[in-house]
């Protein structure tokens, strides 16, 4: 009896590890999700800065042409 007790406590065990295990994937996929989502809202500001910006060297030069 204590040999099935040791075993089914054993079980117990490692069930309860591959579920800490894959929480702990989860987060580091979030974490690393999360990471990629800022560089990619920095990259955002940037080609939106860099958009604005030829857009107004195209207004300007129209405006040249017209005037």
């Amino acid at each position: 009896m204590d040999a099935d007790r040791t075993t089914t406590a054993l079980a117990r065990i490692d069930a309860a590890l591959a579920r800490i295990e894959a929480a702990a994937a989860h987060v580091r996929d979030v974490k690393a999700a999360g990471a990629e989502l800022e560089r990619l809202r920095a990259r955002h500001g940037k080609l939106r800065a860099a958009v604005s910006d030829g857009l107004q060297q195209l207004d300007l030069l129209i405006e040249g042409a017209q005037g």
